[in-house]
């Protein structure tokens, strides 16, 4: 852990992307003791100004040269390549590094972190990164995680709706544009992802695997089992690409260790640090990626059983993927990490 401190030194790669500048809200927002903070981007965005709690920053060019004296903390959220580079240099030189990708998650060494459900896992840092999850991981082991210690979890069926922002600025700009060109009825382009985004659906997030799986529903499994430390259980999960802006939903199918009911289960979510049980089917309740969007909070509701097995529960999640499901759980991690 790192010398106590009135204020700490925080750098910030990949400062100008949709992560970066939800990062620097938070650290504002939240009031993060900041000393100092160092941005750093790619040559086309260097000398810009950025805000952030009162005072102005300028961006610095990412380069090989590039000096991490006196750095605390290091947030990476930007390509894998330059976690892979940076992200074990900095560890090394005794950095704190929070990093967005993929690249350390399963390497047994690297603590894969969410607070309000492991924190304890961040009292190990050998290499001095803590990996966050995938951002749909992250809404996920938080529904799972009160009803895992109350009556244990069996099997996780999980299909997630991810909106574009999950890929970056450039789909939030392509989804735009094509809803755009749509509604002047002109033909539309499809350059981030291999077909049109808006008004339809990719069920295709990533990477095939040879078995017909995307990389990004094997991230997942993998992720939620290290999480919650059960290697047995039980996990296959569905990734959907939708025409939404911001926010990830998902459709969760639970088997229970035992019996809960939904009431019992909607107690034990509404107790888990960081949720929002919004479930209200009589009055048409249940979380959308509107009410999420820029809240903290993961978002459930249309908790009910499902008859079809026993002991199983379905549960519909909401959650900001570059609030909770990125910028928010590494600002949570460093603070836990002052606190000591």
């Amino acid at each position: 852990m790192l010398k106590k401190k009135s204020g700490y030194v925080v750098a910030i790669l990949g400062a100008t992307g949709a992560v970066g500048k939800e990062t620097l809200e938070i650290l504002e927002g939240r009031r993060f003791p900041l000393a100092s903070l160092r941005l750093f981007a790619s040559k086309r965005s260097a000398g810009e100004v950025m805000s952030c709690q009162g005072k102005e920053w300028k961006v610095e060019e990412l380069t090989t040269e590039s000096s991490f004296t006196g750095v605390d903390f290091a947030f990476i959220s930007a390509t894998d390549a330059i976690s892979r580079e940076y992200g074990q240099r900095l560890g090394a030189a005794g950095v704190v590094v929070i990093d967005d990708s993929g690249v350390f998650r399963m390497e047994a060494d690297v603590p894969l972190v969410v607070p309000e459900v492991n924190a304890h896992a961040l009292t190990a840092m050998p290499r001095g990164i803590v990996s966050i999850p995938n951002c749909t991981t992250t809404p996920l082991v938080m529904a799972l995680k009160p009803l895992q210690d109350a009556v244990g979890v069996k099997r996780v069926v999980v299909t997630t709706f991810q909106s574009v922002s999950g890929t970056g600025a450039a789909a939030m700009d392509e989804l735009m544009t094509q809803t755009k060109d749509l509604m002047s009825f002109r033909d539309t382009k499809a350059n981030v992802y291999p077909y049109q985004i808006a008004f339809n659906l990719l069920p295709h997030i990533g990477s095939f695997n040879d078995g017909g799986d995307c990389s990004e529903e094997v991230k997942i499994a993998r992720e939620t089992r290290k999480i919650l430390e059960t290697p047995a259980l039980r996990v296959t999960a569905t990734t959907v690409r939708v025409p939404v802006l911001r926010c990830h939903s998902e459709a969760i199918n639970v088997e229970l260790g035992r019996p809960l009911k939904p009431n019992e289960a909607r107690a034990l979510l509404a107790a888990m640090p960081g949720v929002i049980v919004y479930d209200d089917p009589a009055k048409k309740l249940y979380p959308m990626p509107l009410d999420a969007t820029g809240k903290d909070e993961v978002y459930i509701g249309r908790v009910r059983e499902d008859e079809s097995i026993t002991n199983g529960l379905n549960l519909w999640v909401v959650s900001d993927n570059l609030r909770k499901g990125a910028a928010l759980n590494a600002v949570q991690i460093a603070e836990y990490v002052v606190r000591g």
